[in-house]
């Protein structure tokens, strides 16, 4: 082989090499993006769950500083997450925005009681939970109802079991088509130097020692796409921060840790698992089958 044909084919592997990488990393993206949303499934399910509102409407009779002191009494409940104290005037304005300026033409005196709105810790967001909830905010003499949406609440507990279980599949099925997509990858990549292979077998190499090159190489590749794809990753992150700073809050980036190692650990797996199987079938086979 002249020098000219051994620079077209060193030419040709450095671009597989490279069309290689860049296709790992892209699969390993979206394992970094299913990862991260599933890692924090349960820190979105608190989000909404925290974020439902419970209205306490008081009596009648009950005057600003009661229902504050009723407020100050809830806020020190182990089970609540935030009060927030609405008065008649408050209460009679969101009346309007919604029926209209005339609609206390009907009455003398304003219906609109003051209220308080409850937003509860993300645990104790359960049907039987929230029952006790009501039963012990009932026990006060200032409180007149407790309002809440229970249909809301049993969906959304529903719901997101049902998310947290597709994502979990998702994630499976995104691992399986990632070693199919890889397998394919490195394949292509090693069959170009399926000559150097038969090679080093005609010369008495063993299999073990043909690996060992293609095994090294298949670590540091998975290690390279992994940290493109996590570069990719944060850059990803870097942006729902300043575009959606409110939905990057529910992350927790201390789990970014933890995804970060499954991208890791799914690209040099994947990698090694794929050259390991590649390199056997290729050792395999006869002079007249490597044309093919």
């Amino acid at each position: 082989m002249t020098g000219g044909e051994n620079k077209i084919m060193r030419r040709r592997l450095a671009n597989a090499y490279l069309s290689a990488v860049i296709s790992i990393s892209l699969v390993l993206l979206l394992v970094g993006v299913a990862s991260m949303l599933l890692v924090n499934a349960k820190s979105v399910s608190d989000y909404f769950k925290e974020h439902m509102q419970i209205s306490v409407l008081l009596k009648q009779e009950v005057e600003d500083d009661e229902a504050l002191a009723f407020q100050a009494e809830l806020d020190s409940l182990e089970f609540i997450h935030s009060t927030r104290f609405v008065s008649r005037e408050e209460g009679t304005e969101e009346m309007k925005e919604m029926l209209g300026e005339d609609f206390l033409s009907v009455f003398e005196t304003s219906p609109v009681p003051s209220s308080l709105e409850l937003t509860l810790e993300a645990q104790y967001v359960e049907a039987d939970s929230l029952d006790k909830v009501k039963a012990r905010l009932l026990e006060s003499p200032l409180v007149d109802e407790v309002d809440y949406q229970q249909s809301l609440v049993e969906s959304l507990n529903e719901n997101i079991g049902k998310i947290s279980l597709l994502l979990g599949v998702f994630i499976v099925l995104l691992l399986f088509i990632s070693f199919v997509l890889i397998n394919n990858t490195v394949r292509l990549n090693v069959f170009a130097r399926r000559f150097t292979i038969h090679t080093m077998k005609m010369v008495g190499a063993t299999r073990s020692f043909i690996r060992s090159p293609f095994m090294v190489q298949a670590v540091f590749q998975g290690l390279f796409a992994a940290f493109l794809a996590i570069l990719l990753l944060l850059l990803a992150l870097f942006f729902v921060r300043r575009s959606f700073a409110q939905l990057f809050s529910i992350f927790q980036l201390k789990l970014l840790l933890l995804v970060i190692g499954i991208v890791i650990v799914s690209g040099v797996v994947i990698c090694v698992v794929s050259t390991y199987f590649v390199v056997n079938k290729l050792v395999s086979l006869k002079r007249g089958e490597l044309y093919y």
